[in-house]
């Protein structure tokens, strides 16, 4: 059964399929596709890759586009942003699945590299839903998450917040009620989740959970986050 905060999660997302490419690009001052390039960066080229809360499949179409993967399979707990994507991008297929990070229906070591965008601030349970990405990936396969994260510098974390706080909501407000709440959720949601997980907690999970040689790097000036690793052989 759903929690109240990946129900919450979906509630929050089903209005916004249609905009949200674009609307992303343009609340992050065109950082955000920077950002998804250098996640597939990291992974080693080859093979299939999973691309767990796949949304849209902005990842999942970038993968096509690069010599990461010959296979892509996107997994969204959300119908109505999986119905957006496209199954199928420079001749590379990709399979759309409804499914959840928590519970993936997939079996062990079924994927050569792991993506995953913007995830952990909605489940209940981190450190479990790491370990449960761990377990669909092939042993050396490697994982690369991006999170929205909370600037270290005082000054532009003040900025940072004046921006979530303040403009978001209101940019939200010009383009539909959806977007207003979105606007509204997202800068307690992230400060939330680092307060509860700041990076070195992140990092022991992902060790945890069974991945070595944990790299990171903050991203304009902290306002991303991307976390890579191997599957422990």
């Amino acid at each position: 059964m759903d929690s109240p905060r990946t129900r919450h999660a979906r509630r929050l997302f089903a209005g916004i399929g249609g905009s949200y490419d674009r609307m992303g690009a343009a609340l992050s001052f065109g950082e955000d596709p920077r950002w998804r390039r250098f996640l597939i960066s990291r992974l080693a080229s080859g093979g299939s890759v999973l691309d767990v809360a796949t949304g849209t499949g902005l990842v999942a179409r970038e993968l096509t586009r690069s010599s990461v993967a010959r296979r892509v399979v996107g997994l969204d707990p959300s119908e109505p942003m999986l119905r957006q994507g496209s199954g199928r991008s420079d001749g590379v297929p990709i399979d759309r699945v409804l499914g959840r990070a928590e519970q993936l229906p997939f079996a062990d070591a079924a994927f050569d590299a792991l993506t995953v965008t913007y995830l952990l601030r909605y489940v209940d349970d981190p450190g479990a839903t790491l370990a449960e990405l761990a377990r669909v990936l092939r042993p050396a396969g490697i994982a690369a998450s991006l999170e929205f994260g909370v600037p270290p510098n005082p000054f532009w974390r003040a900025c940072w917040r004046l921006y979530t706080r303040i403009v978001m909501p209101a940019v939200g407000r010009l383009v539909s009620r959806d977007w207003y709440a979105v606007g509204r959720f997202l800068g307690p949601s992230i400060e939330g989740f680092w307060r509860a997980y700041p990076l070195d907690t992140q990092l022991r999970l992902w060790r945890e959970a069974g991945f070595e040689h944990v790299r990171w790097r903050r991203m304009s000036l902290g306002g991303g986050v991307v976390i890579w690793g191997s599957r422990i052989q």
